[in-house]
């Protein structure tokens, strides 16, 4: 009996010794090969443009702010950097949508990929939704289905580009553009928007910045920062003149019907007579649904312009070589826009016009700041910054940051959208969130404004 434990032992102790040896061999095989890899060139690295790309993003800037928050600050963070109020509980999607998706993935029809295009009774459900504004008709043949507005940016810039070619960018405006531009090697140009004009087109400065290398011109109605509404004399403005410079409006309506000034709100895609528009849209802020990642490219062209100069055919091609938005949310589409009742939107609409009005006059008893326009459209306003005014604060950046580490407000810096020492300010949030948002900011600025001199009264 001993002698077989013992036996047994040995075997043990053999099989630990080899395993162990096994290992050390191994350990030494692998520091080996990491040697021989460092040593080694390898014909792969990281690209560091699209890095830089990124960094000028509003997402961002926003998770450089979100990095520098004091987390020992007890206080929940106020998010007034990033047009998303689906976190809130007044900001709820329509129920008729949220049965639409139930609805459209209970059907078990919707299991299998997506058309290229976009699945036919969307692309007919949207072509009539928006033909609705139209002295035209659309086609379900002029709709093609993406992953939100950020894709259609995305197409739409893809298959402008080409050697030499320059695009007019707003100023104020979605930094998104400029990043797809630079991804794909189109040189910006800006124009501005004039805040002592309501923020309207400096329709003298695109004549002088427009050649014959432009291939489009970007307007986004209402305005994404500024919160403006375009009227109408306005907007043929700008039409007829893009018409006489030989260049197509890309018509950013992610925003569409969002308007609640007195400015009635009239879509760009409706002067796709006078000047080829390549709409762009989505479900994500009418909505409140920007997780559900639905958005269009429209062809807004009865001259048929874009197929002629093969646009269109790029268009399908890029769609071939792209990835697709959830078939069973395309399917939900139809139901979506058709059951929707108008009660819905005129809650947004009345939520979003107290919050603007709530903004405004909030902005307006903190002195360092001044909004020149009360937000007529849009979920956000755009305020001046007063640098001279504060103590320890050179510009918008260093207020943001100061900002979001003393009292964990999150308020994006003009520079991210184009005017240096300018704030945007997202007022889709509920009241009592903006109201303590601003109060914030108004502490905020007491405490680093700049103390009369001794002895001065």
């Amino acid at each position: 009996m001993k002698f077989s434990r013992l036996f047994m032992a040995l075997n043990v102790s053999k099989r630990r010794y080899s395993t162990m040896t096994n290992t050390v061999i191994g350990n030494v095989d692998c520091k080996k090969t990491m040697v021989e890899n460092r040593a080694k060139k390898w014909g792969f690295e990281g690209q560091t443009e699209l890095k830089a790309t990124s960094a000028v993003t509003v997402r961002g800037v926003l998770n450089m702010l979100m990095e520098g928050l004091n987390k020992e600050d007890s206080r929940p963070v106020i998010p007034l950097g990033h047009g998303d109020p689906s976190h809130f509980p007044s900001f709820r999607t329509a129920a008729v949508a949220e049965n639409a998706i139930i609805d459209s993935l209970r059907s078990a029809k919707y299991n299998c990929y997506s058309p290229t295009v976009g699945v036919s009774s969307a692309r007919r459900a949207i072509a009539d939704y928006l033909s609705r504004d139209l002295p035209y008709t659309l086609s379900p043949d002029d709709v093609y289905l993406t992953i939100g507005c950020t894709q259609a940016i995305e197409i739409a810039l893809a298959v402008l580009a080409r050697p030499g070619a320059n695009i007019l960018l707003p100023r104020p405006g979605y930094p998104y553009y400029e990043a797809c531009a630079a991804y794909n090697g189109l040189e910006v140009r800006h124009f501005d928007l004039l805040p002592e004009k309501e923020w309207a087109v400096d329709l003298n400065a695109v004549e002088t910045l427009a050649d014959e290398n432009t291939v489009a011109m970007v307007i986004i109605n209402p305005g994404n920062p500024c919160g403006n509404v375009f009227s109408y004399e306005h907007l043929k403005e700008i039409a007829e003149t893009a018409r006489n410079l030989g260049v197509l409006l890309i018509g950013d309506e992610a925003y569409d019907n969002l308007a609640f000034g007195s400015t009635p709100y009239v879509p760009v895609r409706a002067f796709g007579s006078t000047v080829p528009v390549l709409t762009l849209g989505s479900i994500s802020k009418r909505w409140i649904v920007p997780g559900w990642r639905l958005g269009w490219l429209v062809t807004s062209d009865p001259n048929g312009i874009l197929r002629k100069s093969g646009l269109v055919d790029s268009i399908t091609g890029f769609l071939n070589i792209s990835s697709d938005p959830a078939t069973f949310i395309q399917a939900a589409v139809p139901q979506i826009l058709s059951d929707t009742k108008v009660d819905f939107f005129s809650k947004i609409i009345c939520m979003l016009r107290e919050a603007a009005d709530m903004c405004y006059n909030g902005v307006k008893e903190i002195p360092c700041i001044s909004c020149p326009k009360k937000p007529e459209g849009s979920m956000s306003a755009m305020a001046k910054l007063n640098v001279s005014m504060l103590e320890d604060i050179n510009d918008d950046i260093e207020f943001c940051l100061k900002l979001a580490e003393e009292e964990s407000v999150i308020v994006l810096p003009g520079v991210a959208v184009g005017l240096k020492n300018w704030l945007r300010i997202t007022f889709a949030v509920e009241p009592s969130i903006l109201e303590e948002g601003l109060a914030r900011i108004k502490v905020f600025c007491q405490r680093h404004a700049k103390k009369a001199p001794s002895g001065f009264h």
